[in-house]
């Protein structure tokens, strides 16, 4: 029997080492820092954030129509009180006539000047400088008007000769009354000239009643828009009562002024330009339905006088300033509420 003989030690085969493990490789890290979102980013934020502001207001005020409405309409009432007045005065004043019409020098010549002489004049007087028109009446053509105005025709007849003298009227370029004066002494100097006339009665009457009338558009129109702040307010006001709980919780968690500003700025704004378009609808609507009457009883006075509408420059301002107002009443009720939302 054979024994197995066990093998040296030395004869023994060592287990081969393990190969090395690479070390794993750190991620190197960027050596530029980040710069942030780039600004088309920033933008299509900030317009996001805008878009929303003003998707939520339209819901709010969809949800209350009627109460909206009123609101509108009580502003439009208001605006259209001062603006009406305007344009009621500008009328007025195309109706009394031109300032150049109103501010006519009459010229009276001699009773020996013939019509020759008046017309040579006429055309002469066109040429001055500062003169934008000259008519003349002759004394023959004076005469005859003033017999049919008068109601005194026979008696007139039985005259041995015409006591009228020819007459040029000369209207100005403009009214300014130094510069007529000196115009008025000019024209008194001519030759064949008995006497230039300036009536700056009329003048000064009719600038007086329309800066009297300015004067009065102007405090309403201070009073009106004061009265529409603080409609504007008070109900920004209550729109922020409605929703203090959420603006609580919105400032908790780190909004921002302005963030928790933007819907209501929004809302007043929209709240503006729903009383422009309907101010803009009364004063249209109003001047026209006046504008019947007026035009009956301007035809009774042989006139073709007719009120003129609402003008689109006049239209798209009061239009603008009614979004401002609302903006500007928004601003201010945000402001002194925004205060007191603060968390605590």
């Amino acid at each position: 029997m054979s024994a197995t003989r066990s093998p040296k030690v030395s004869e023994r085969v060592a287990p081969k080492p393990a190969d090395p493990v690479p070390p794993k490789k750190k991620k190197q890290r960027q050596d530029h820092d980040d710069d942030g979102p780039d600004f088309s980013a920033l933008l299509s934020a900030w317009i996001e954030s805008h878009r929303s502001s003003l998707v939520d207001s339209l819901r709010r005020l969809g949800k209350q129509p009627i109460g909206s409405f009123f609101t509108c309409l009580v502003m439009a009432i208001a605006l259209s009180l001062p603006m009406g007045l305007s344009l009621l005065l500008s009328n007025v004043e195309r109706l009394g006539g031109s300032w150049q019409r109103a501010a006519q020098i009459s010229i009276y010549l001699d009773l020996d000047a013939s019509t020759t002489d008046g017309t040579r004049m006429r055309d002469e007087i066109k040429a001055m400088p500062g003169v934008a028109d000259a008519e003349y009446i002759s004394s023959i053509q004076a005469l005859s008007e003033f017999q049919q105005q008068s109601g005194l025709g026979e008696a007139l007849k039985e005259l041995p000769e015409n006591p009228l003298p020819g007459v040029v009227l000369v209207t100005p370029d403009e009214v300014d009354k130094p510069a007529l004066e000196a115009l008025r002494t000019r024209l008194a100097e001519l030759p064949k000239v008995q006497q230039a006339q300036l009536d700056l009665v009329w003048v000064e009457r009719l600038a007086a009643i329309l800066k009297l009338g300015d004067r009065f558009v102007f405090g309403l129109t201070v009073l009106l828009v004061s009265a529409l702040l603080l409609v504007i307010g008070n109900t920004i006001r209550l729109h922020i009562e409605n929703r203090r709980t959420e603006i609580e919780v919105i400032k908790l968690v780190g909004g921002t002024d302005s963030y928790v500003r933007r819907p209501f700025l929004y809302m007043g704004a929209l709240y503006g330009f729903g009383a422009g378009i309907l101010s803009w609808g009364v004063l249209a609507y109003g001047l026209n339905w006046l504008n019947g009457a007026v035009v009956g009883l301007a035809g009774l006075y042989g006139s073709d006088f007719a009120l003129a509408g609402v003008p689109m420059s006049d239209g798209l301002s009061l239009l603008l300033g009614a979004v401002l107002l609302g903006y500007i009443g928004a601003w201010i009720a945000v402001a002194r509420h925004l205060r007191e939302l603060a968390p605590r």
